[in-house]
């Protein structure tokens, strides 16, 4: 009984009078694409998104497999690794607490409007009797920073943050630089990272603007001019 090919070949030789039929294999190979591209066999496939997922998920296993081959104690090892680095981020950003949107760290450090040392001072034990120590914090720093600018040791100057007031004053008074850039960064920290003051932090903080209140400058370039 002869084969499927060769009874094939002898239909093609009736319907071509006598001669085979050759296609080719280029034009046999569009005519498969023509028909395999039309509609009815593609109803079942996955659309752009699952597909661009399924890649994804292919990779990340990929990658999975590839980390858990070198890493030590095979996948078990690995996933240590995983657990050791995702308590390493959650302790760094409860360290450095949530990121506010659209804050940054060198706004100004005065936002009302001018207002004297003593009123900064007022509003900061305001808040102080009140447990509200952020706002204690706040009002205390920008108290050491106005009293500073009213003593002529620091120029007056919008615009001025936390951070620059702190190392331009431990210039004038460098047995404080360390304790007033300390200062500053509870401030940021208050006003900008998410951190929450305590009473400690004021009392700190309270006892450094006592500190240079009344501490002696050391004068420098044209200061010194004039003070001779």
């Amino acid at each position: 009984m002869p084969g499927a090919g060769e009874a094939a070949a002898r239909l093609l030789v009736r319907t071509s009078g006598g001669a085979p039929v050759d296609t080719g294999r280029l034009p046999a190979r569009e005519a498969a694409r023509r028909e395999l591209s039309k509609g009815a066999y593609h109803e079942n496939d996955p659309n752009p998104l699952q597909r661009a997922l399924d890649h994804l998920w292919t990779w990340f296993g990929d990658l999975i497999s590839a980390a858990s081959v070198v890493a030590p104690g095979g996948a078990a090892g690995l996933v240590v690794l995983l657990v050791i680095v995702i308590a390493l981020a959650a302790a760094l950003r409860w360290r450095l607490g949530a990121p506010h949107p659209g804050r940054r760290r060198t706004e100004a450090l005065f936002t009302h409007g001018p207002r004297s040392a003593a009123e900064h001072r007022a509003a900061a034990e305001v808040h102080a009797a009140a447990d509200r120590w952020n706002q204690a914090v706040q009002e205390r720093m920008r108290a050491l920073v106005r009293s500073l600018e009213e003593r002529a040791l620091l120029d007056p100057r919008p615009g001025r943050t936390a951070d620059e007031a702190a190392a331009e004053a431990g210039r004038t008074l460098p047995p404080y630089d360390t304790r007033l850039r300390a200062a500053a960064r509870v401030f940021d920290d208050v006003t900008y990272g998410g951190r929450s003051a305590d009473r400690t932090a004021y009392l700190t903080l309270l006892d450094l603007d006592r500190a240079v209140e009344t501490a002696t400058p050391r004068l420098t370039g044209a200061r010194e001019g004039a003070a001779e």
